[in-house]
């Protein structure tokens, strides 16, 4: 199995050679199957499963509906623990294909319900000729209507179905809703709505789009409307009715997170992965980047005297200073122009890193080996991108202390992995 859902096989073999390599969704490993070839290049294909001739041990019938049409979930055919033994696997073979590190440590699991665990989720709109909602179908830009997800919260499900409902019975104003967003808080009471309208819809649409969303979806405290404008397609938001954040309590903490500031979505997660983080460390000054709306600094408060949390988005910024205890420092800035104007003067105990999916990158990694921490935790959403950085921090002088894999995202191929590195 590798990342990106596929399983590795070999087509058998020809009169050219051994057989080519092929990836194939939906598969496990050890699995004998039929396919068809989609597309053939000189060193690899990719193929299409038809059959499973010889089926693995632990192989269970999907949950959902939907799975192999939907583009979201690609291990519903696997057990559920047999899903974290893939993730792990693949943790591994990263580390050790791409940063040249064979873990002396354990890699410790943490799994979450493997069901309704999402508290946000984004559907596609089709509003002609029958309204709908969904997701892209497999590999394609093509809408999947659904009237259910079973990876997303019972609160949000309810709210797909009162959206269905809604609908049907609409009026021309929601010709121009293009995408919701639906964000559930921790006890999944709550709901806080984005919607994405057309480039061209007026203010006085998206007002009364929001406010008619707002009434028809059950727990709904707020719609918040965006639209796409200039020529960089930049999201503006456009109209609102009721509120324009969610308060989401957690065991530690108290987070405002206002629509379309990042939040992790897992909601029976989100406070053990704060305490994983965070739990164990003290001192004088931590230094938190890419800190969003400060899921881990308002944690870290409580154990250093100090934080500098730096954030670059402008809306989880806000949320983030609102977050913010008096010992937090919130500073807006890129966490590479933040490191390279403060070169020299910052001394913390411990720095936490939390990037986007493109990893920290090269400038990055050499401010912090200059920076020289005792401690850095970093929490990554891509073992690709996490595996090249560690390659660069291992080269500096750090070690790998703890590796935890922490399962936010169960029946899909994402997996989130905090890095405990010492100095």
């Amino acid at each position: 199995m590798v990342y990106g859902g596929d399983g590795l096989g070999r087509l058998p073999a020809d009169e050219q050679g051994p057989g080519k390599a092929v990836f194939v969704p939906f598969v496990l490993e050890g699995e004998k199957v039929e396919l068809s070839l989609l597309e053939q290049k000189r060193g690899f294909a990719r193929g299409e499963l038809q059959q499973v001739l010889e089926a693995s041990a632990q192989r269970v019938s999907p949950d959902c509906p939907y799975f192999q049409r939907c583009g979201g979930c690609h291990y519903q055919h696997a057990h559920y623990p047999h899903q974290l033994a893939i993730k792990t696997a693949i943790l591994r073979e990263n580390l050790r294909r791409i940063a040249k590190l064979e873990l002396e440590c354990e890699v410790e699991v943490h799994p979450s319900p493997a069901w309704n665990y999402r508290n946000r989720t984004r559907l596609k709109v089709q509003t002609s000729p029958a309204f709908a909602v969904g997701y892209y179908r497999l590999n394609s830009h093509e809408l999947l209507s659904i009237e259910h997800c079973p990876i997303s919260s019972p609160l949000i499900n309810r709210a797909i179905a009162a959206l269905c409902d809604a609908g049907g019975t609409s009026s021309s104003t929601w010709s121009q809703l293009q995408e919701i967003e639906l964000f559930a808080n921790a006890d999944d009471t709550e709901l806080l709505m984005e919607i994405l309208c057309a480039a061209d819809t007026t203010e006085n649409q998206a007002q009364a789009l929001a406010k008619q969303l707002h009434e028809a979806i059950p727990g709904a405290v707020g719609c918040v409307a965006f639209k796409s404008q200039g020529r960089e397609a930049q999201i503006a938001r456009v109209a609102a009715s009721g509120a324009a954040e969610i308060t989401y309590q957690t065991r530690f903490v108290s987070y405002r997170v206002s629509a379309r500031a990042f939040f992790q979505t897992n909601r029976h997660l989100v406070a053990d992965l704060a305490n994983l983080v965070t739990q164990g460390y003290a001192g004088r000054a931590a230094l938190d980047l890419y800190a969003g709306v400060g899921l881990f600094s308002s944690v870290l408060s409580r154990e250093f005297t100090s934080v500098i949390a730096v954030e670059s988005s402008p809306i989880s910024f806000g949320d983030l200073r609102y977050n913010s205890p008096a010992n937090v420092k919130a500073v807006r800035a890129m966490s590479e122009q933040y490191l390279k104007s403060m070169s020299g003067r910052l001394q913390p105990d411990l720095v936490v890193v939390d990037p986007p999916r493109s990893g920290l990158g090269e400038t990055v990694i050499h401010s912090l080996v200059t920076l020289g921490a005792p401690r850095i935790t970093y929490v990554s959403c891509d073992p690709a991108t996490l595996s090249r950085d560690l390659g660069g921090l291992l080269r500096g002088g750090y070690r790998v202390e703890q590796a935890h894999l922490v399962d936010l995202f169960p029946q899909t191929y994402h997996l989130e992995s905090v890095f405990h590195l010492v100095r």
